[in-house]
C-alpha cells in the first residue's frame, strides 16, 4: 500500500476531485493488498486534465494513442483519448491518469454512454483516508477482455459489495457484455 500513500503524498493538495483506479482501488476498498500490481493509476476527470498538469509540475505526460505514446502537447485531450503516461523528472516514479467523463452530475462510460452514476458517488474514501475510483466503476472497466487478475479483482470484492452497488454492476454489464460471467455471480450473491 506504500505505493497507494506516495500517490496520495503527490496529490495532497490537490482541490479537484481524484482517486486511486485499477487493482489498488479495489485492494484500498477491501482494506488489504490482494495480489501484486506493475503500475498504478489515477482517475480524473476529463474537465480537470489540464489543472492535473498544472499541479503536477515536476512531471512529463504522454498521451495513448492508438495503443502508443505520443506527446503531450498543450492541447485539450478529447475522446477516444482517455489515458496519460507519467514519468516523474528527477526520479522513476510513473503514474497513470485515466481521463473520465462527467456530465450534468452525473460520471458517464465512455464506452456506452448510457450507462451512468452519480458524480457524487463515483469516488470514495478508503479507510487510510485515500481516496479511490468506486470499485463497482473499476470492475465495470475491467470486464471487457478480462484478464486473469481482472477476475481475481472481482472475487476478492464481490462479496463486500453491498447490493445496490451489485444491482447497478449488473445492470451496467447487461447492457456493456450482456451475459459476462460476473453478471449471474453477482445475482447469486443478492439471493
Amino acid at each position: 500500500m506504500e505505493k497507494c500513500r506516495k500517490v496520495a503524498d503527490w496529490m495532497a493538495g490537490y482541490v479537484r476531485q481524484w482517486g486511486i483506479a485499477g487493482g489498488w482501488a479495489i485492494d484500498l476498498f477491501i482494506g488489504n493488498q490482494t495480489r501484486e500490481h506493475s503500475d498504478i493509476e489515477i482517475a480524473i476527470s476529463r474537465e480537470d486534465q489540464h489543472r492535473m498538469r498544472n499541479y503536477l509540475m515536476d512531471w512529463k505526460f504522454d498521451k495513448a494513442v492508438n495503443g502508443k505514446l505520443a506527446n503531450w502537447g498543450n492541447e485539450t485531450l478529447e475522446l477516444p483519448i482517455h489515458e496519460l503516461h507519467g514519468k516523474h523528472l528527477n526520479s522513476e516514479d510513473a503514474l497513470e491518469v485515466l481521463l473520465n467523463e462527467f456530465e450534468k452530475g452525473k460520471w458517464v462510460f465512455r464506452r456506452e454512454p448510457q450507462i451512468t452514476y452519480p458524480a457524487s458517488s463515483t469516488f470514495l474514501i478508503s479507510n487510510l483516508g485515500i481516496p479511490i475510483l468506486h470499485p463497482i466503476i473499476v470492475l465495470l472497466y475491467k470486464s471487457k477482455n478480462t484478464r486473469e487478475k481482472d477476475h481475481a479483482d472481482f472475487i476478492a470484492v464481490k462479496d463486500i459489495l453491498n447490493v445496490q452497488d451489485k444491482k447497478w454492476l449488473c445492470q451496467a454489464l447487461d447492457i456493456h457484455i450482456p451475459g459476462h460471467p460476473w453478471i449471474s455471480e453477482l445475482r447469486g450473491g443478492m439471493e
